[in-house]
């Protein structure tokens, strides 16, 4: 069984009106009969431009805002009828939302271990536990509004494992966080999916991250999915590589041979980076021969995650 099922959800957020009245902004569909299943064991990514209805989908699945129409599926379960006991085996931490500030970080997971009627010698253990695992168990007794962005970020994340669940939903989890720590972070996620089948729904807009740690990556453009597939095979929807040569005292010819194809390049002292169809690399290499540009380095960057996104981000504007 699969933990998580998505069946025609829509939200659509109503007219706003001015005080007198009259229509400020018209309706407005932020998620558009949007279906799909986060599988047992997966990491599933969910990604799209801002506005794309990433967030408000998150809000939905989380409860914290009311769909206008469609169904969410939890261990089989209907969530609305069934949103206590479901809640009790879901994780969310997210690097925009934060917890009670005049609280200290102690109190706020003490709450919320009682809120996952986890006995007291369960939280004492588990609140331990996951502090020490994100490396921030020595802010146990601080207030949590005095904490960074990168604290504030870890101590959701230990929140978010307290219960032991069998579904997380992360958003952007690694943003506010040093790259060493966000390393550890994506080792983590990938560990507990490994060790206890934890599955996984995963926004970033570190497409490296996505990459590396996502099995599908489903994407969300003004509010629909417009894509559902790996990393890899989403990256090679863009045919655009980029070509990288260290050239001498024939640069000029180079950039003017380039400019002549109509070719989209960047010229960094005596590198030229050249964007061209990965089928048209070995034609533009004798072109550029012929014409007597002479280099001493070169590499070819094959179309990433990050290029797909990048397309898909100019299409929705």
């Amino acid at each position: 069984m699969n933990p998580l099922i998505v069946k025609n959800l829509t939200k659509t957020f109503p007219a706003q009106r001015t005080f007198w009245g009259a229509i400020k902004s018209p309706p407005f569909t932020a998620v558009d009969n949007v279906s799909f299943e986060v599988k047992e064991r997966e990491i599933l990514g969910l990604l799209g431009p801002n506005g794309a209805g990433k967030t408000t989908t998150i809000q939905m699945l989380l409860s914290t805002l009311k769909p206008t129409s469609g169904a969410i599926t939890y261990f089989g379960k209907d969530f609305f009828t069934n949103r206590s006991a479901s809640l009790t085996q879901i994780g969310f931490a997210s690097a925009y939302v934060g917890l009670p500030k005049r609280l200290t970080v102690q109190e706020n997971l003490e709450v919320y271990g009682r809120l996952y009627g986890l006995t007291s010698q369960q939280r004492a253990k588990r609140i331990n536990k996951y502090l020490e695992e994100f490396g921030v168990a020595h802010l146990a007794n601080r207030e949590t509004g005095a904490l960074s962005a990168g604290e504030t970020t870890r101590v959701m994340l230990a929140k978010a494992f307290l219960s032991h669940p069998k579904i997380v939903l992360l958003d952007e989890p690694t943003a506010a966080l040093d790259p060493d720590i966000a390393q550890d972070i994506r080792s983590f996620i990938l560990e507990r999916r490994e060790k206890d089948g934890v599955s996984f729904l995963f926004t970033s807009h570190n497409m490296g991250e996505v990459t590396e740690v996502c099995d599908r990556v489903l994407v969300l453009q003004h509010g629909n999915i417009i894509a559902d597939d790996t990393p890899e095979a989403l990256a090679a929807k863009v045919s655009t590589a980029r070509l990288e040569l260290l050239v001498g005292d024939t640069l000029q010819k180079a950039i003017d041979c380039v400019t002549q194809q109509g070719l989209t390049h960047k010229v960094h002292g005596h590198l030229i980076e050249i964007e061209v169809d990965e089928h048209a690399i070995a034609q533009l290499l004798q072109e550029l021969t012929h014409t007597g540009v002479t280099y001493t380095q070169i590499s070819i960057r094959k179309p990433q995650l990050e290029d797909y996104f990048v397309m898909i981000a100019k299409q929705s504007k």
